[in-house]
C-alpha cells in the first residue's frame, strides 16, 4: 500500500494524515544525555551510585564530553522532527578541577550551549542529587545533618541558574526536574522528619530569584530504589501534596510506579490537576530497571492519553539507561518507538469512539478499537521520516553499525 492509499483509507474514517503528519513534527521530546555514558558524567570515574545503577558492558561508552555530544548528534541524524537534550548537572564541563556541585554555574554549561545552537536542539536541564560523598547515606534534602542539606540546598539554586542560562541562550523554556534518591533500606522509625526536612529544603531552593517563565521546575516521585526499599523520602503523595500547594508541576516517571499501576490512567487527572503534564517515558521490568522503551501496551497507552489531551500540554522525556547494547541505538529506538506510538495514537477518531462509549455501544468501541489497530499506520510513518529526510524502516540500524565501527569499537 501506497502513502495516497492509506491517506485515503484514513479520510474515510475522518482521519487527515496530513494535519497528523504536521502535529507529529511539532512534538519535540527530551533525549537524556545519560544513555550515552551509563550515568557517569564528567566529574569522577567511579560510574553512578546512590540508588542508581546501569547493568551491561557493551564497548563504546562516551567518556569524554565531545564524545557524549559526537554520541548525541549522530544519534539526532537518525531521528525525524526536532527535538530536546536533557542534561543532568554531572555532565558540566570542568577545566583543570572540578568544581563542585554547590558551586555550579553556567559557565560549566557554556560548551554545552555552544553544541546545542550548532546542533540545533533546546535543552533541559536536571540537578543530580546521587553520585556523590554528601549522598553516600541516601538523603540529601531530608539528612538530618544541616550542612549536607545546605549543601544540596545550594545545588539546586545553582542549578535554577543554569536551567534560567539554558533558556534564555536558546529562547526556550528550560523543563528542570528535581528527583531526590532519599530513603532507608530498612523500616523507619520516622516517616515525618525526612519529609518535613525534604518539605523545607525545597521551600528554600524555590525561594531563590529565577524567571518562572523561562524555567518550569519538575518535581518527581519513586516508589523504591536500590538501597531505599523500604521508605522513599519523595513518594507519589509527597511530591503531589508539595506540587500542588507550591504551584509547580509533579512529573510522572513510567518506571516509578508499582509494576500492576498504569502509569497512563494517572495522566488525566495530572492534567485536570496542574494544567500541564510533566512526563518520563520508562520501561521497567520488575523493577525501575530502565530498559529501552519498547511499542508495547504501556507504551501505547501513554501516547494516546498524550494526543488525546494535546502533546501542547506536556513536557515529555526519556529516561532509561541499558549499557547491554550499542548506547546510540538504544537512543534511536526508543525515540523512534515514541514517535510511532504518538502517530499512531493521532490516526484514531477518538471523538467518535468516545461518543460510542457515552452512548454505552461498546460493542461497537471495542470491535472499531481493534480493527483501527490494523490501519496502514507505517505507510504514514514512512511518509513523515521521508519529509524528515531519514530512513523509515530499519535501515538505520546499517549506519549505528557503521558508527559503531568507524568510532564506538575505537575507544
Amino acid at each position: 500500500m501506497s502513502y495516497n492509499d492509506a491517506k485515503k483509507k484514513y479520510a474515510k474514517i475522518g482521519i487527515d494524515t496530513e494535519k497528523a503528519i504536521a502535529e507529529l513534527g511539532k512534538i519535540a521530546i527530551s533525549l537524556h544525555c545519560w544513555q550515552g555514558d551509563d550515568v557517569g558524567g564528567f566529574e569522577t570515574t567511579g560510574g553512578a551510585s546512590g540508588g542508581i545503577a546501569t547493568t551491561g558492558n557493551y564497548p563504546g561508552k562516551a567518556r569524554t564530553p565531545q564524545e557524549l555530544m559526537d554520541d548525541l548528534a549522530f544519534a539526532l541524524s537518525l531521528i525525524p522532527g526536532r527535538h530536546r537534550v536533557n542534561l543532568h548537572a554531572c555532565y558540566g564541563i570542568h577545566e583543570g578541577k572540578v568544581t563542585d556541585r554547590d558551586c555550579l554555574t553556567p559557565a560549566n554549561f557554556e560548551p554545552w550551549v555552544k553544541w546545542a545552537k550548532k546542533t540545533g536542539v533546546k535543552l533541559d536541564f536536571n540537578p543530580t542529587f546521587f553520585s556523590h560523598p554528601k549522598a553516600a547515606d541516601g538523603l540529601t534534602l531530608s539528612s538530618p545533618d544541616p550542612k549536607v542539606r545546605a549543601f544540596w540546598v545550594k545545588h539546586g539554586i545553582q542549578c535554577l541558574k543554569i536551567a534560567e542560562y539554558f533558556a534564555k541562550e536558546l529562547k526556550s523554556p528550560c523543563a528542570i526536574n528535581f528527583w531526590m534518591p532519599d530513603g532507608y533500606k530498612d523500616e523507619p522509625s520516622d516517616r515525618l522528619g525526612p519529609r518535613q526536612r525534604m518539605a523545607d529544603s525545597l521551600d528554600k531552593i524555590f525561594k531563590a530569584k529565577y524567571d518562572k517563565k523561562a524555567v518550569v521546575p519538575t518535581l518527581e516521585s519513586k516508589l523504591f530504589g536500590i538501597g531505599v526499599e523500604s521508605y522513599t523520602v519523595g513518594s507519589h503523595e509527597f511530591v503531589m501534596g508539595y506540587a500542588m500547594t507550591r504551584k509547580i508541576l509533579a512529573l510522572l516517571d513510567m518506571g516509578h510506579f508499582h509494576l500492576t499501576e498504569s502509569v497512563a490512567d494517572k495522566i488525566s487527572s495530572f492534567l485536570m490537576t496542574f494544567g500541564k503534564v510533566a512526563f518520563h517515558i520508562s520501561r521497567p521490568v520488575r523493577w525501575d530497571s530502565d530498559h529501552v522503551i519498547r511499542q508495547n501496551d504501556d507504551l501505547r497507552a501513554a501516547a494516546q492519553e498524550i494526543v488525546k489531551m494535546g502533546p501542547k500540554n506536556f513536557i515529555v522525556a526519556l529516561d532509561y539507561f541499558d549499557a547491554s547494547i550499542n548506547r546510540v541505538a538504544a537512543w534511536v529506538l526508543g525515540m523512534r518507538n515514541m514517535q510511532k506510538e504518538l502517530l499512531k495514537a493521532m490516526l484514531v477518531p477518538w471523538k467518535d469512539l468516545t461518543k460510542l462509549q457515552d452512548a454505552g455501544d461498546f460493542t461497537a468501541q471495542l470491535v472499531l478499537q481493534e480493527e483501527y489497530k490494523n490501519y496502514p499506520a507505517d505507510e504514514v510513518w514512512a511518509e513523515f521520516c521521508r519529509r524528515c529526510g531519514v530512513t523509515a524502516g530499519e535501515d538505520w540500524f546499517t549506519a549505528v553499525r557503521k558508527y559503531e565501527k568507524d568510532v564506538l569499537l575505537k575507544r
